[in-house]
């Protein structure tokens, strides 16, 4: 084994300089088009096989940013996109109050859990609600006209 890592070693080591002795030939030429050619003529490693057009292709839809809002990150995305500070909507239904744990659906299709918070409201039929982001990747959730407040994470 330790021959092996030794052999490995010594081989790569040599196709470096090898590249190195390339590029410094390439780089004492004076003229710009034979030493463009030069190092157009350089072998380079080869590129991996090419994949089959769709396999393992992820698909992508666009997506409105306040879609998005309050949902956890699965992954890093490659564009920052710039994501709303607040969304505004309506309780689907009737609403007369939360506590921990209460469900709350919104007109939007997004359904937020409270995690913090009571509170005891008049029956009010599809209230308009408005929810913003707090402190510490935390969301507030408010009621119009009321003064009551609760933090809510978003579970669908």
């Amino acid at each position: 084994m330790k021959k092996a890592l030794s052999l490995l070693l010594l081989v790569s080591g040599a196709a470096l300089a090898d590249d190195d002795a390339a590029v410094l030939k390439c780089r004492a030429l004076s003229e710009a088009a034979s030493r463009l050619a030069c190092y157009d003529a350089m072998p380079v490693a080869a590129a991996p096989a090419a994949a089959a057009p769709n396999a393992g292709a992820v698909r992508t839809e666009t997506v409105q940013p306040e879609a998005k809002f309050g949902l956890a990150k699965a992954a890093p995305q490659p564009v920052k996109e710039k994501s709303p500070s607040k969304i505004r909507s309506s309780v689907a239904g009737a609403l007369d109050g939360w506590s921990p744990g209460t469900r709350i659906a919104l007109a939007n299709g997004q359904v937020w859990r409270v995690t913090e918070g009571e509170a005891v409201l008049p029956r009010l039929n599809n209230p308009q609600v408005e929810i913003s982001r707090g402190m510490f990747s935390s969301y507030l959730l408010q009621i119009d006209g009321h003064a009551n407040t609760a933090r809510v994470e978003r579970v669908q």
